[in-house]
């Protein structure tokens, strides 16, 4: 098999939630495979800005709130004036409040909607329709297992998780006539920031390794190899699909 079907070289690839965790990974994952990066972080991207330039490529850092979708047109235009063009969309800023359902504020509903969708929505609209300019494009959608299991004590959280996985099917249908793949990837139970809350309580953490098969939570490496397969010519005949990082939960 020819490898260079998994190089990224000469592709810019604009990753939101870049600062840490699953985004940082993922940027560096790309960056690797010989991708330029442009990523956007409330925080900035200092870590991960070193950590992408030392594989040679060029990074270039936006700083933007997504909890306001209407910066998300801005930070499309940004992206592209930086880098002179966006070939590979990765969009994996999200949030989560956690309540029971029947305590669950409108306040905090509308705040996880605002990232995990509107914002989402918004700059993959611009973004589509410059890659439908170029002729071509990926976009990686971070969906989450939540997405068919349905969770419990995170009803915002799931409900814009489905969303995101109805848009990366309708996406799919609607530009693969301009040669764009749209796919998503469930990662499953992660240690990251937006898992911290739940980490503290170690009856829980036991109760959802138990149901783990590989008998562990993913780190944010174990995206890596899924996020630039599907960011590559190695999946040019992908689209609409739902990869499944989770180390067999969804199969036990």
């Amino acid at each position: 098999m020819d490898l260079s079907l998994f190089s990224l070289s000469g592709k810019t690839a604009l990753v939101t939630g870049v600062s840490r965790g699953l985004g940082q990974a993922m940027a560096v994952a790309l960056a690797q495979a010989g991708a330029d990066i442009v990523g956007v972080g409330l925080r900035g991207m200092g870590e991960t800005r070193a950590m992408v330039e030392a594989q040679g490529v060029r990074a270039f850092e936006i700083k933007a709130d997504l909890s306001h979708s209407d910066t998300a047109a801005a930070v499309a235009a940004q992206a592209i004036a930086a880098a002179g063009k966006v070939d590979i969309l990765v969009n994996n800023a999200g949030i989560i409040k956690l309540a029971d359902a029947e305590n669950h504020s409108m306040e905090d509903f509308d705040a996880v909607m605002e990232v995990n969708l509107r914002s989402l929505f918004l700059l993959t609209r611009d973004i589509a329709r410059q890659m439908i300019a170029l002729g071509g494009g990926k976009i990686i959608n971070i969906c989450s297992v939540q997405s068919m299991k349905g969770g419990s004590g995170d009803a915002a959280y799931v409900a814009s998780k489905h969303a995101v996985h109805g848009l990366t099917r309708a996406w799919a249908n609607e530009w693969g006539k301009y040669n764009i793949q749209v796919n998503g990837i469930a990662p499953g139970y992660m240690v990251t920031d937006n898992t911290a809350k739940l980490r503290q309580n170690k009856e829980a953490v036991a109760a959802i390794t138990a149901q783990i098969p590989l008998g562990r939570w993913g780190e944010p490496r174990d995206l890596m190899g899924s996020v630039v397969f599907l960011a590559s010519h190695a999946s040019d005949f992908i689209t609409g699909h739902l990869l499944t990082a989770d180390g067999g939960y969804m199969n036990a």
